[in-house]
């Protein structure tokens, strides 16, 4: 079977290997679809966290059941399925608390192991959630999203309240709209005018505010004064993880979703002031995931889905992913 592995940063390679024999509690999935994330970008340009080479990518998976054992799901062969990409310990302290998604042992596929990124894979199959509903491009799309819904869960946001999104990329839209469901007044932060319309026109966020013009007035004015109430990152840029803070209320929550690799600073003033209550996202639940599945019909899967190519052209298409000015929101690669 062909599969793509990342050899080392900025180089892809399209390989053939033996397909993979299924082992007990394992199901064999033909991979239909893979959605790209700024993980994938992160680790082909070489500055990922947790990340070793060579390494076959993809973690936003869709696919279908080509065998599999008795399971608690009921999921049999040919069923489409929802692939939870992180593999827990189900021992440490984590797990014990029901936090499997920052497992101190934890494997995520196409991190720290080989990903979806090839024509088929064997993976727990307690980490699958039955799909038949969905299409692939919406099967493709669930893992980002629950990034989102466990980040909006974990700040327990609730109806009526102002809340900031830093960076309109595939996390910060999903964070949008599932504060949105919840009920809050969104007002979304980027420097990209594109990005910002889209969460306009098609997320139906309440606010824009371009970073270079002036935001924490922006964000006083909409806010009456009281700025929001919880501040997401979805950036995982240095500045905009340091800045977040300024746009936050006294008493609010400041959720950090982004991934920086460096360290932050904050000024301790600053922050005590406001009893600023800092919290980091990271990963999801099934919770997470089932709420996604639930809700999808309400989330533009077409308008999100900006650039789709067969894994043969993946490769040469790869690069210009990495450039805002192709208008790329989530790019994905069919396999089948």
């Amino acid at each position: 079977m062909k599969y793509i592995v990342c050899e080392k940063p900025g180089e892809f390679l399209l390989k053939e290997k033996d397909a993979p024999i299924r082992k007990e509690n394992e199901a064999l999935l033909q991979i239909n679809k893979v959605g790209i994330c700024g993980t994938d970008l992160h680790a082909y340009s070489g500055n990922q966290a947790f990340f070793t080479y060579p390494r076959i990518l993809g973690h936003e998976l869709a696919s279908e059941v080509l065998e599999i054992g008795e399971n608690p799901q009921g999921i049999k062969a040919g069923d489409k399925v929802v692939v939870m990409p992180y593999v827990s310990c189900g021992k440490c302290i984590a797990c014990r608390n029901s936090k499997t998604n920052c497992c101190t042992n934890i494997t995520v596929l196409g991190v720290h192991g080989d990903g979806g990124m090839q024509e088929q894979i064997t993976v727990p199959t307690n980490i699958l959630l039955p799909a038949n509903n969905l299409s692939n491009d919406e099967m493709a799309i669930v893992e980002p999203l629950a990034i989102g819904a466990h980040a909006v869960r974990r700040a327990d946001i609730k109806k009526g309240e102002f809340v900031v999104v830093i960076g309109c990329g595939p996390i910060g839209i999903g964070i949008m709209k599932l504060a949105q469901i919840a009920g809050a007044k969104v007002i979304a932060l980027d420097l990209n005018e594109d990005r910002l319309q889209y969460a306009k026109d098609k997320i139906g966020v309440d606010y824009t505010v371009n970073v270079s013009k002036d935001p924490v007035e922006q964000i006083t004015e909409i806010t009456n004064g009281d700025m929001a109430t919880a501040v997401f990152d979805a950036s995982g840029h240095k500045g905009a993880l340091e800045t977040g803070p300024n746009y936050m209320s006294h008493g609010g929550r400041f959720i950090l979703v982004g991934l920086s690799k460096g360290e932050l600073t904050y000024n301790h003033p600053v922050v005590h002031s406001k009893e600023m209550t800092l919290m980091c996202s990271r990963n999801a639940t099934t919770e997470d995931f089932e709420h996604v599945i639930s809700v999808l019909d309400q989330f533009p899967t077409d308008s999100f889905i900006t650039h789709n190519v067969p894994f043969t052209e993946m490769i040469e298409n790869f690069d210009s992913w990495l450039n805002p000015e192709t208008g790329v929101i989530k790019a994905t690669v069919n396999f089948n």
